[in-house]
């Protein structure tokens, strides 16, 4: 990027620079007035698509203070593709650094959260296994499986009670948040994703499966943390919601 577009962008998504040198209106004339319009639209179109992406994280620190944050992170971190529904990717961790808001300990994990879902709303598709294929195979193969899992499909872990969170503020009639760690299963079947509180155990599964550990290994971490662990419920709702797209077995490197 030149450096006669870097102050251009710079301008354009702060209000207190002045004016980039040699722009002018359609009649000739310094842009002035229509560059502060042209300036205030970009800040309110990527403003309102952080509203939309971030809507827990909005109604939890509420709209004025959303619309401030807002504007200092669209400073800090501009579009960098031309797609608003892509914009915002940086928002957990400006949150995670952001001071004056670092009381709020769970703030940064709830936008991760939302970020998650985003990403596995707009997440490429792809074929799921059969159910048949994982069933037909032999106690041996089915103790070395890999599975790849469909890009929709995302786990995110938190010491902070997210997925209550963020049932309580979209969700009529949902309990109050309780005061316990969750890891949360976004799996998109069809359209849009569904969110799925996993047990500590089958989070603990889960993250193994998804770091290409063989289902045994990650059976075995799970029991390790609850000799209870059921793998055929986890496994049930992998295929159910289409979340592994290929399987392998008979590998145990």
């Amino acid at each position: 990027m030149s450096v006669t577009q870097t102050k251009f962008h710079t301008a354009l998504l702060d209000p207190d620079q002045p004016v980039p040198l040699g722009l002018s209106d359609g009649q000739g004339q310094p842009a002035g007035s229509r560059f502060a319009v042209y300036r205030n639209n970009v800040a309110s179109s990527l403003t309102e698509a952080l509203e939309i992406s971030f809507p827990v994280i909005a109604k939890l620190i509420g709209a004025e203070n959303f619309k401030a944050i807002s504007g200092l992170f669209l400073r800090q971190h501009p579009p960098k593709v031309p797609m608003l529904s892509q914009y915002g990717d940086d928002m957990p961790a400006f949150l995670a650094g952001f001071k004056p808001l670092e009381h709020i300990k769970y703030l940064a994990d709830t936008a991760r959260l939302e970020q998650a879902m985003r990403v596995s709303y707009h997440a490429a598709d792809a074929a799921p296994i059969d159910a048949h294929d994982l069933q037909a195979l032999t106690p041996e193969d089915m103790a070395t499986a890999r599975f790849t899992f469909a890009p929709s499909a995302l786990l995110v872990r938190s010491p902070w009670p997210i997925h209550g969170i963020w049932t309580f503020n979209m969700q009529d009639g949902a309990p109050k948040p309780p005061a316990t760690a969750q890891s949360v299963l976004v799996l998109r079947p069809e359209f849009d994703p569904d969110l799925h509180l996993l047990s500590e155990p089958a989070a603990i599964c889960m993250l193994a499966l998804m770091a290409g550990e063989t289902l045994s290994n990650a059976n075995d971490a799970a029991l390790n943390d609850d000799p209870e662990f059921d793998l055929a419920t986890l496994l049930g709702l992998l295929l159910a919601h289409g979340a592994i797209t290929q399987l392998k077995s008979g590998d145990t490197a």
